[in-house]
């Protein structure tokens, strides 16, 4: 039994095993309508239990896809729903009945005390959907992307991320830049920048990320641009108040210039003003393609955790 929580706790070979197996699938279901199942591995029989305690659309519907491709089944909770959050049950109750009943266990969490807890008590895999510190199936499938557009490996190209970089999506991208080896630049103003374990995590495992002020410098020759919105669903802030602090972050065809001529822009959605329209309805804009390839990775990752990935 494998769980998939954080990046930087998957040994790099079986993240690789992962891209790779995706990058098959893909090519194999260019003739399958969206329903039909995979050929050869299968998930038969098996049950994807889902819980979600944040709002979700890509990751709800590419997991939901991803299960029944694989000839499996999909539940989904709603924690108002359930005796844990309004009857009184114990998480670890509701652990041990969800491992009872299901194969395997995603969650969207507004904890990851609650994600820890819950993986203490589980007996079946469980996958990160989402949590305050660590978006890794997002930023799995964002690899994918990348290098299914660049058709090369990212260790061999400069990813840029403008924006907020305290937050879930950048902390999972900065520990994709160790395990895949590539050069990551960070556009961010002073007090937004990575969080101090993190940015001793890098200088730990020697990573090649570099913090700049100004989205520009940020940019320069990079081969990606990404962004997120400014304002998170973690965020308890002065909403105007981070707004005005970003307002020279925006992502507009000023700072895509600066990037190399064939760059790209990727955004895990939903937008708000981080990204000027122009740029993300552009030919350079990558996001729906970003938000389909995770029904592939997803479907990799459900077969790492139940043993089934070849």
């Amino acid at each position: 039994m494998k769980n998939f929580i954080n990046i930087r706790d998957i040994p790099k070979k079986d993240l690789k095993k992962i891209i790779l197996d995706a990058k098959k699938r893909k090519i194999k279901r260019k003739k399958l309508s969206i329903l039909d199942t995979d050929k050869g591995s299968s998930l038969k029989g098996k049950i994807l239990i889902q819980m979600f305690e944040k709002s979700s659309l890509r990751t709800r519907l590419s997991f939901y896809i991803a299960i029944k491709q694989l000839n499996g089944e999909a539940i989904t909770l709603r924690t108002d729903e359930l005796h844990l959050s309004k009857g009184g049950e114990s998480l670890e109750d509701t652990a041990k009945i969800i491992s009872t009943f299901g194969n395997a266990f995603m969650i969207r969490t507004d904890s990851d005390e609650k994600l820890e807890e819950f993986k203490k008590h589980m007996t079946i895999p469980i996958i990160n959907g989402l949590s305050p510190s660590s978006h890794p199936t997002q930023v799995l499938s964002d690899v994918f992307t990348i290098e299914e557009i660049k058709k090369k490996s990212i260790s061999k190209l400069q990813i840029c991320w403008i924006g907020d970089a305290n937050n879930n999506v950048i902390n999972s991208l900065i520990e994709a830049s160790i395990k895949f080896s590539f050069k990551l630049n960070i556009g961010c103003p002073k007090k937004y920048k990575p969080n101090k374990k993190m940015l001793s995590w890098v200088k730990k495992n020697k990573g090649n990320v570099k913090i700049f002020n100004d989205s520009k410098s940020a940019a320069k020759g990079s081969d990606v641009i990404f962004t997120d919105k400014v304002i998170s669903m973690n965020d308890k802030v002065n909403k105007l108040k981070k707004l005005k602090d970003f307002k020279n972050f925006k992502v507009d065809f000023k700072v895509m210039n600066y990037a190399k001529k064939n760059a790209i822009f990727l955004h895990c959605l939903p937008r708000g003003t981080e990204v000027s329209n122009d740029v993300f309805l552009s030919k350079r804009s990558k996001v729906w393609q970003q938000a389909f390839n995770r029904i592939f990775v997803q479907k990799s990752i459900l077969l790492y955790c139940l043993g089934k990935l070849r």
